[in-house]
């Protein structure tokens, strides 16, 4: 074994290489393997890229680490989309970087309904008990989660690369309120069942988008605006909706609208509707 100068990075070996392209490839033919109608497998994926089910298992330990390794990998993808877009605006208008985040969120959505439901449509495969729950899926057509309820176990996916989503919005969020001082309601105000409930999750580090030191209600006003973007763009990915309504965009542009009245800005709506007009418009263009 070589030794490496302290503070440099060692070369990939070229059975490093190898192996990392390897697990590249597992993980690119499992997440194509997902719009076909057969139900995931090792030994599809196996015989997809030429290789025996034994051979695979050399790098993929189990069906729960493959779901792992592509809820990570589709995870990464979601949040480079909406990077990119985000970084199209500076971070002093958090507004049209949130707005351009959530189209781009959408648009990636459309493009992707089998990848969205993996990851968005359950928080596990299967309950911590072993026993499938694919029975309990949206129903929706093609919907991935039923097609893997032979997962044994529970399978966390929201856990393999969720935090990094969450944070992604949490961090454009802040900058909103800095930016518009939007109302929040005083603990006081929210309902009490509520209110417990999100000093519990705060005080166990599982509330969405906490706010050290800010009110509650800053993170329930959160909590509502991402159930409005996702409720809408899951409708429209399982077409749950007439088909004029999701190509049109209108219910989604009014979901925006309705967390931008929450979210205070006013007088920079028109701005801001024209920027969420031409950030679909670009989506639109960019899937033709």
């Amino acid at each position: 074994m070589t030794t490496e100068a302290k503070g440099t990075v060692a070369t990939p070996t070229r059975r490093e290489r190898q192996r990392a392209a390897t697990y590249d490839e597992i993980v690119t033919v499992a997440r194509r393997l997902l719009g076909e109608p057969e139900p995931l497998s090792l030994r599809a994926i196996a015989a997809e890229m030429g290789l025996t089910a034994p051979a695979l298992y050399r790098y993929v330990n189990s069906y729960h680490e493959l779901m792992m390794l592509v809820a990570r990998s589709i995870f990464a993808d979601v949040i480079s989309a909406m990077t990119e877009a985000r970084d199209r605006y500076a971070d002093d208008d958090p507004a049209a970087q949130t707005l351009a985040a959530a189209v781009a969120f959408r648009a990636w959505a459309l493009a992707h309904p089998e990848e969205f439901g993996l990851i968005f449509a359950n928080a596990a495969i299967a309950r911590p008990d072993g026993a499938a729950q694919g029975a309990e899926t949206s129903g929706a057509p093609g919907d991935a989660t039923a097609k893997m309820s032979e997962a044994p176990g529970s399978i966390d996916l929201s856990a393999q690369g969720g935090e990094g989503f969450g944070q992604f919005f949490a961090d454009i969020f802040r900058r909103l309120w800095d930016r518009y001082t939007f109302d929040v309601p005083p603990d006081e105000d929210l309902d009490p069942t509520l209110l417990e409930l999100l000093r519990d999750q705060r005080a166990t580090g599982t509330l969405p988008c906490d706010f050290p030191g800010l009110p509650l209600g800053l993170s329930w006003i959160f909590i509502r605006c991402w159930a409005r973007l996702y409720g809408t763009v899951t409708l429209e990915v399982f077409k749950h909706m007439d088909h004029g309504v999701i190509t049109s965009g209108a219910l989604f542009r009014s979901t925006l609208a309705d967390s931008g009245r929450d979210l205070g800005f006013g007088e920079d709506m028109p701005r801001l509707q024209a920027l969420t007009d031409a950030e679909m418009a670009r989506q639109e263009q960019a899937t033709d």
